[in-house]
């Protein structure tokens, strides 16, 4: 059996992993979950599962967590730090789907413990790349990128010789606004930004969908883990978000990966790797299908893209500074503060802030990539003040 710990097991992300797990219940045994608010939910599959440990990042929502489980023989804690501890129980695999910079302490611990960590938190990579490869490299454990789009590339790497590559496309579906004049992209409510023409997401990601900011997030995170330079990494949109990415090689050729949108096929590829398993994923009719369509995004009207390649030709701290600065611009667009465009123009004004700090200059810990967050979200603050 597999010990088997998934955090942010009440988002989609870890819903789907445990729905593959349950599919195969002889072969997993659950050690740790955690969520956040939806305490109901978090019981319900540690209930479920069978879990040894589950863990609300709220500790005032911990006495309701304990009435749920009562009688049942789990554990239960709370708060940040309970989070990253469960993390540190020995487990062969690890699921890290916490949202945003918060999923960087847990992953780190969990890489402690020498086995595979399945990636679905980009920040980490996006703040801490280095840190986190470093970590992976000391403790002999593995990343697997759970990212549809990383796990594309993944696979389409596999037996290839990475130096060879000459170009990975990132492909977007564009989000909410892909059909929008920057005019009315400019008047754009966060009720409009977080629809999403293809699937439901949850309000932030869909935002940041729209944004673009969340393509310049995995642009980073292409840089980080697969070591590619920026001039070779590019996003396209492809509405039908079929082709999750594409390689390039220095022959001309081009492999691509295609499948449905399901994000059980990334996860279920990192939770059998190395070997492949029948998942329970749609299989493509491309006679129904028809036609796959595509188009370069206008970086003057996304200039979230232009802002990434930027960052990664800075390097350091600044991935910290630009997640941090993304998440405190996002929670100000949603609470009506700032408007829609006005959310890059905080992120770029934060990175010329601090440009000329020290950041970045020394060697890389887990504590200078926290001040670095805790210091653009102070820059972010006085900026949309401003605005």
């Amino acid at each position: 059996m597999r010990r088997i710990s998934v955090f942010g097991a009440t988002g989609s992300i870890g819903v789907n992993t445990l729905d593959l797990i349950a599919r195969r219940p002889d072969a997993f045994d659950v050690v740790a979950l955690s969520g956040g608010r939806n305490v109901a939910l978090l019981a319900e599959l540690a209930i479920r599962h069978r879990a040894e440990i589950a863990v609300t990042a709220f500790e005032e929502c911990l006495p309701n967590l304990r009435d749920a489980l009562s009688g049942t023989g789990i554990e239960t804690a709370a708060g940040s730090d309970a989070v990253t501890e469960a993390a540190g129980r020995p487990a062969d695999w690890t699921m890290s789907a916490i949202v945003g910079a918060a999923g960087l302490p847990p992953g780190l611990k969990a890489l402690e413990q020498g086995g595979t960590l399945a990636l679905a938190n980009k920040e980490s990579l996006v703040c801490a790349g280095p840190l986190m490869l470093e970590t992976a490299r000391r403790h002999g454990s593995t990343i697997l990128p759970v990212d549809s789009e990383h796990s594309a590339v993944f696979q389409a790497l596999l037996g290839e010789d990475i130096a060879k590559v000459e170009r990975v496309i990132i492909t977007a579906s564009g989000g909410a606004f892909r059909d929008w004049s920057i005019e009315r992209m400019a008047r754009a409510t966060p009720e409009e930004a977080a629809s999403h023409p293809n699937w439901d997401m949850g309000q932030r990601i869909t935002i940041d969908s729209a944004s673009m900011f969340n393509k310049a997030l995995e642009l980073i995170e292409t840089h980080e883990y697969f070591g590619i330079t920026p001039d070779r990494i590019e996003a396209l949109f492809h509405p039908e978000s079929m082709i999750h990415a594409m390689v390039g090689f220095c022959d001309g050729g081009l492999m691509a990966h295609i499948g449905p949108a399901d994000m059980r096929h990334a996860i279920g590829f990192a939770l059998n790797h190395p070997h492949r398993e029948p998942l329970p994923v749609e299989r493509l009719d491309f006679a129904k299908l028809g036609q796959f369509t595509f188009r370069a995004p206008d970086e003057v009207k996304y200039p979230a893209l232009r802002l990434a390649r930027e960052v990664m030709q800075a390097g350091g701290h600044n991935g910290a500074v630009f997640n941090a600065a993304k998440e405190a611009a996002l929670d100000a667009f949603i609470d009506r503060r700032i408007g829609f465009p006005q959310m890059a123009e905080a992120v770029e004004k934060v990175l010329v802030k601090l440009s000329s700090s020290h950041l970045g200059k020394g060697a890389m810990t887990l504590d200078t990539v926290l001040d670095a967050d805790a210091r653009a979200r102070v820059a972010a603050a006085e900026i949309i003040a401003a605005l």
